[in-house]
């Protein structure tokens, strides 16, 4: 259910909104529709209540408002009614507490003037449902230019009625001056003293009308300025609002930056939270059952300190929690690693060459989203023709590549004698490869068919990595790398993706394989989904959500990872990733936590049981009593100036570097992309659109022949007359014998043509 958007502060007494009002500990927060007006805040369950149910209503002159935190705030008047209330954001937070100080310092003043007789009729009465500050000073002027044309109206009547009675009395004089009998006499005296003071009541009631006027303007003024006075008030204090959040926003991030609070740190503020009085009035709606507490995610299980007696134990002991977990517990020592000789964390790498740190910053070009994405509701992104604008200058194969930024993970995995340490490094290998898109809200640019990518990284870092686009509609790329250090890694990933109206989802679909030569381990596993958010309207910001499960599938062994998605209302850490690796008998042996944007820990599991807290749906969580968290995984830092060129990091700023002896079809010699790279924009999307058309133009006449194919057998249609017509250059099409899904692997050959220099058999797709 979509929640409404809350109103915003408008000069005057009146703001309104949704906030999430604490009822108890069984319902815990629920939605409500709040009212400020006048000094008073009510609120009701709906904004149609409004009418006639009012729920509750407290004065502010005599309340205190107090922070809790980012969203949370309190209300109380001294012990007979509080309000613990939750607003949807900090800066929705802000709002209300500036309204409500602005309101109860208005109703303090209010109450100190007694001689204004509009104040207790005011403060007593329940909060009216009209305009806020802006109708009611529309209201007034209204209302005056009405008194104006009714009191232009009276002295019209003024006019007419002292026309008539000169009239009236001329003819009573004139009756005067006939010989009438005695009581005609008087009764025509009686008429002219009657028309004589009908008249002066007339013009007392016009006078008194222009005084009412004088004395309404007069004070419309005063109030004019007032109103005027609080709204450039409110602006301004609006303004200041805004800034202290970016600021308090820029300080989180950059706390966020330098250190990460352990959840043993964080943890206390929540116990104290969930151990403090009960909140709310207890006759709060208990008929109620609907309610939206579903506002942060519950944790799957609880991780708690293990007994102290087996952090301290002799070798033997050690070596015989070793054999009930089944792995080496010295693998785990990070003295060891450190000091091992073979470790790639001692190793010092000398690069053969000097790779680029920056590339040309990012130009400022200005467009025009919502003309372009409007007609692109509920359609295949990768059929849309979108301007270079909302591109990065780096392909899909070559943001597939990146994946590899930290394949030191794999080298150390190799290493380890545990195939369940093992599966700790590569779910921190799966984890890291979503580091680098945290503010990359740029499109890569979509592969052409036979497009491929080289990242020779093999006396730097030991790897080969080949990527080939292997189908167009729908959109596959193939990847292969093979590493020196003992592990392979190959998949095919194919992205769908929808535009919502608010936001872009991307959903990868396809399996990626590890496989480590020396012990043989065999690990798949598939990417969750990734979210773009404020497409239309705000700051373009990235999301990762869903669910991996790292499969083993020589020993069984499994691990589950949860990318948590963002939530407003949690007061978790943002970006969560939390998981478990458990053997084949689904006994939990590591338990990791982190984000994906930041580190990633894992803990040994020592004991493991069912809580009695109540969990999710009223399951029962999972306790597990863990050793000290160890680091498996840290984000390197971004180089100096990544916010001009694409938050690219150092890695990505070298992928579309010139080389020299790539083949003909890779994606660094793609003239559109390296256009854009050099900032020549208007030049990049015309090259694009030829690009494109050019490829369609290929796909026709392939499409044509495999007709003209199809048509001359005798065996009737042949399989894939269209798209499967085309077969990669690299890659062959066939059976996983690990999944059993239809993929591509690499065939071989590629390296060898690389040097021997010959690339006759690359199409001309450039």
């Amino acid at each position: 259910m979509s929640e409404p958007k809350a109103s915003t502060p408008t000069p005057g007494d009146m703001y309104k909104g949704w906030l999430f009002k604490w009822t108890n500990y069984i319902k815990g927060y629920q939605r409500r529709w709040f009212v400020l007006s006048n000094g008073l805040l009510s609120y009701y369950r709906t904004q149609a209540e409004m009418g006639h149910t009012c729920r509750g209503t407290i004065n502010l002159a005599t309340a205190n408002i107090a922070v809790e935190d980012s969203c949370n705030f309190v209300i109380s008047n001294g012990g007979a009614q509080t309000y613990h209330l939750k607003a949807s954001s900090e800066v929705e937070r802000q709002r209300w507490i500036t309204a409500l100080e602005l309101a109860k310092a208005k109703a303090v003043r209010m109450q100190a003037e007694s001689d204004d007789s509009g104040d207790d009729c005011s403060t007593s009465s329940p909060p009216p449902s009209g305009q806020g500050g802006g109708a009611r000073n529309s209201e007034v002027q209204s209302t005056l230019r009405t008194l104006g044309s009714k009191v232009e109206d009276l002295s019209t009547c003024n006019d007419l009625i002292a026309k008539h009675g000169s009239a009236l009395q001329r003819s009573l004089s004139e009756l005067e001056g006939v010989r009438l009998g005695g009581e005609t006499g008087d009764k025509i005296r009686q008429v002219t003293e009657r028309a004589t003071l009908f008249r002066i009541t007339s013009n007392a009631m016009i006078n008194a009308c222009r005084d009412f006027l004088a004395l309404a303007q007069a004070h419309s003024k005063r109030w004019q300025k007032a109103l005027q006075a609080e709204r450039e008030q409110r602006v301004r204090l609006e303004e200041t609002l805004e800034q202290l959040a970016k600021q308090h926003n820029h300080l989180e991030r950059a706390f966020r930056g330098a250190t990460v609070l352990p959840a043993s740190q964080a943890s206390p503020a929540g116990e104290a939270k969930g151990s403090a009085s009960v909140k709310g009035d207890a006759s709060d709606e208990d008929d109620e059952n609907e309610f939206f507490d579903a506002m942060e995610d519950v944790a799957e299980f609880i991780t708690v300190p293990a007994d102290p007696k087996y952090h301290k134990r002799s070798g033997s002991n050690i070596s015989g929690i070793s054999s009930e977990i089944g792995m080496d517990d010295q693998s785990l020592d990070e003295q060891s690693l450190a000091s091992n000789p073979e470790s790639p964390q001692s190793q010092e790498v000398e690069p053969v060459r000097k790779r680029r740190a920056r590339i040309p910053d990012k130009p400022n070009y200005s467009l025009n989203l919502w003309s372009i994405m409007k007609n692109c509701i509920g359609k295949e992104l990768s059929k849309i023709p979108m301007p270079v604008n909302f591109n990065e200058p780096i392909s899909m194969l070559q943001r597939l590549s990146e994946d590899l930024e930290y394949s030191e993970l794999l080298d150390k995995g190799a290493k380890c004698q545990s195939a369940l340490e093992q599966l700790c490094y590569v779910a921190a290998f799966t984890v890291s490869s979503y580091s680098t898109t945290v503010h990359r809200t740029g499109k890569p640019f979509n592969p052409l068919l036979g497009e491929t990518f080289e990242l020779d990284r093999l006396r730097e870092s030991g790897y080969r990595s080949l990527c080939e686009q292997v189908s167009h509609h729908p959109p596959a790329a193939a990847h292969h790398v093979i590493s020196e250090r003992g592990w392979t890694l190959r998949q095919e990933i194919a992205v769908a993706s929808k535009f919502r109206g608010k936001y872009l989802s991307i959903m990868p679909l396809g399996s990626i394989h590890c496989i480590f030569e020396k012990s043989n381990n065999h690990y798949t596993w598939k990417k969750v989904t990734t979210t773009v958010h404020n497409i239309i309207v705000g700051k373009l910001w990235i999301d990762q959500s869903g669910e991996i499960d790292i499969v083993n599938h020589r020993t069984g062994d499994r691990c589950h990872l949860k990318f948590a998605p963002y939530s407003y209302f949690s007061r978790d850490v943002a970006r969560k990733v939390t998981g478990v690796v458990a053997d084949k008998e689904g006994k939990a042996h590591f338990v990791l936590s982190g984000t994906w944007d930041e580190k990633m820990e894992f803990s040994r599991v020592m004991q493991s049981s069912r809580g009695g807290e109540n969990g999710a749906e009223g399951k029962q969580k999972t306790v597990y009593q863990t050793l000290r968290a160890r680091e498996l995984w840290r984000k390197n830092p971004l180089p100096e100036g990544a916010e001009t060129m694409y938050y690219f990091s150092s890695l990505a700023l070298t992928l579309n570097e010139p080389e020299e002896g790539v083949a003909p079809t890779d994606s660094r010699l793609r003239p559109d992309q390296r256009l854009m790279e050099d900032g020549r924009w208007e030049e990049a999307n015309v090259e694009k659109q030829r690009l494109e058309e050019k490829q369609r133009s290929v796909r026709r006449e392939r499409e044509r022949e495999a007709a003209r194919t199809a048509n001359s057998a005798e065996e009737g249609e042949q399989e894939g007359t269209h798209q499967d017509s085309y077969k990669a250059l690299w890659f062959e099409r066939c059976e996983d014998p690990a999944t059993g899904e239809a993929t591509h692997i690499y065939k071989g050959g590629y390296w060898e043509a690389k040097e021997q220099g010959s690339w006759e058999a690359c199409p001309d797709i450039f």
